[in-house]
């Protein structure tokens, strides 16, 4: 299935690795052009080096920071003007509310909600200009079903859903869509430390912790990294302008809800 891509830009957030690199490879399959973000370099190089030479796409690599306004000013020196957005960031620590300071909570809006929206406020326009954009968060399955112990990320990412709520609505009419991303449990490697870290608490192996973790959800497995990326690059197609402010939840069936 042709997308309807090729030839775009794409600027994606958090892609040397797991999901959003997920998101990078599916773009670049489409013919994309790729601009690489994050703060590691070696892993960031690797990513892209990967990339250019199973797409042969043109990939730059930008090495920041993407949650501070110096790094956001470089990331957009070098791209100013995606067609294709894909926000996306680590999640904050767990714990208790009782420990979290306002520092710990403003760390927590800047990276998985004032990020987004500084991103989107800086590249939106012009897509709209040019009748053409697709903007995808990464956000968290945790939205739509909140863990207690995740409270700095469920009020984070939930304050970027009621924001794209609203301004998804406006921009539609331009053909620039604004969507969410809500993974469950995909196999990364930040899930595989989540998992390891409680089985250390717990006293189980980590494989029992695995089994646990798998035999819970509906689908018997963890998600695939590439099932996430082939979702993501659907969104941004040139097929998919009548759906926007929309919260694509995929996680295997975990959530038990209908609407």
């Amino acid at each position: 299935m042709d997308l309807g891509i090729r030839g775009r830009t794409a600027l994606v957030c958090a892609s040397s690795k797991g999901l959003g690199k997920a998101c990078a490879v599916a773009l670049a399959r489409e013919g994309v052009a790729l601009t690489l973000v994050a703060r590691g370099r070696d892993a960031l190089e690797a990513a892209a080096d990967d990339i250019r030479r199973t797409s042969g796409v043109q990939v730059t690599a930008v090495a920041e920071d993407i949650t501070t306004e110096e790094g956001r000013a470089r990331v957009l020196a070098a791209c100013p003007q995606p067609d294709i957005l894909v926000t996306n960031a680590g999640g904050p620590p767990p714990g208790d509310f009782r420990h979290w300071n306002r520092d710990a909570w403003i760390a927590a809006m800047d990276a998985n909600m004032l990020t987004p929206i500084a991103l989107i406020r800086a590249t939106v326009d012009h897509m709209i200009a040019r009748r053409f954009g697709r903007i995808v968060n990464i956000t968290s399955a945790a939205v739509k079903a909140p863990y207690d112990h995740l409270g700095l990320s469920n009020g984070a990412r939930s304050g970027l859903t009621g924001f794209v709520a609203g301004i998804a609505r406006k921009t539609v009419r331009h053909n620039v869509t604004i969507n969410n991303l809500l993974p469950g449990p995909f196999d990364t490697d930040r899930l595989r430390s989540t998992l390891e870290a409680q089985a250390q608490a717990t006293g189980q192996s980590v494989e029992a912790v695995v089994e646990a973790w798998r035999g819970g959800n509906p689908a018997a497995r963890f998600g695939d990294p590439e099932e996430f990326g082939q979702a993501c690059a659907f969104l941004c197609s040139a097929g998919a302008g009548f759906i926007t402010g929309q919260n694509l939840l995929l996680d295997g069936g975990a959530y038990p809800g209908t609407f």
